[in-house]
């Protein structure tokens, strides 16, 4: 039997509240190449000299308003989930982040002193969808990490899993009861946003995505890392094993930064349009991530409901990430015990 460890890996959160902790994730952040895709200096000039001194302190604020009593959200609830999956494995199971604490190298270093001659590393990405700002970094770096302290361990990745049926399952009962008895107008897919040029970045083929009509929808190899492709299944696969109206379901983007075009329509726009469309009761699902954080609890149950109500709207909810929903636990559980036993040879779950 093969001497393994599993790690859970997550975007990340400052340590604290403090300006200066907000000010050292941010820069981790916004300097990395495949989050703010250009040129090293200019991107520096842009995120150390006006991105971050101005956005700091208010995000600072932001993180004021959601901090939970025993820190992050996201960090708790990665932890809590961490909690829920190890009963069930011999496996040590460890977290990381992309950005902040706990780093790869820390995540690694705890599974070599828990494992004596480790020989794999399963990485498990926290993100349903392919994007070079996501999955893509996450994955990047862990395996740069590996590879910069010669690590002896193999290191297998999970694969997105936007539209695997468990996943679709945790989702779908998830929003279940907010949908019962139709006594809502619509019901809003707000995914993370990205530049266009990112969904252009990714296209393996060159030649599909953003440029072929109705792309999304004509079958193409560049669908294994396209986002918009992914997020639209995800939508797709959930409203229709819910069997929500057609009419009730819209799909946004969220979390726009600087004035390049992201992808369309963008989640704040909407959120002013919808009450003068004759929409006043909106719930709102954030299926680009698997534990609520800042661009949960505060972009949309906040500034979003604020937004919303201000316009003419009477009630916007927002449905909780999955968290450690028992379905998505059991989902986690599941693939990475296929994942072991099938060898550790990569797979997409599907």
């Amino acid at each position: 039997m093969a001497k393994r460890g599993i790690i859970l890996m997550n975007l990340g959160s400052p340590d604290s509240t403090e300006v200066k902790d907000v000010r050292r994730y941010l820069n981790e952040f916004l300097m990395d190449g495949k989050v703010i895709d250009m040129p090293f200096l200019l991107r520096t000039l842009l995120v150390r000299g006006f991105i971050v001194p101005l956005r700091a302190p208010k995000s600072a604020e932001a993180y004021r308003s959601i901090w939970w009593p025993n820190g992050s959200p996201l960090i708790v609830l990665t932890e809590q989930l961490q909690q829920a999956i190890q009963p069930e494995f011999d496996e040590p199971v460890e977290i990381a982040m992309r950005y902040g604490n706990p780093t790869p190298q820390a995540a690694y270093e705890n599974l070599l002193k828990k494992v004596p001659g480790l020989e794999e590393v399963i990485l498990f990405p926290l993100y349903p969808h392919y994007a070079m700002s996501s999955y893509e970094t996450a994955v990047e770096y862990m395996k740069e990490v590996h590879k910069k302290h010669n690590y002896a361990f193999k290191l297998t990745t999970i694969k997105p899993f936007y539209n695997n049926p468990d996943y679709i399952q945790a989702l779908s009962e998830s929003i279940r009861p907010y949908v019962a008895g139709n006594s809502y107008d619509k019901i809003l897919f707000s995914y993370h946003g990205i530049p266009e040029r990112h969904v252009q970045k990714t296209d393996m083929t060159g030649a599909h995505c953003l440029k072929v009509n109705d792309c999304c929808n004509v079958p193409s190899q560049a669908h294994t890392t396209c986002y918009r492709h992914q997020t639209m299944q995800t939508t797709k696969l959930t409203a229709d094993r819910l069997n929500l109206p057609k009419e009730k379901v819209e799909q946004t983007f969220q979390s726009r930064l600087g004035r390049d075009q992201w992808l369309l329509p963008y989640t704040a726009q909407r959120l002013l349009e919808l009450p003068k469309e004759g929409v006043k009761k909106l719930l709102v699902v954030c299926p680009a991530f698997v534990s609520d954080c800042l661009e949960t609890l505060e972009e949309i149950a906040m500034q979003g409901k604020e937004s919303f109500i201000e316009a003419g709207g009477e009630e916007l909810t927002l449905i909780p990430c999955l968290n450690v929903d028992p379905l998505w636990v059991n989902a986690a559980v599941k693939w990475l015990k296929e994942y072991a036993e099938a060898g550790s040879k990569e797979m997409i779950l599907a």
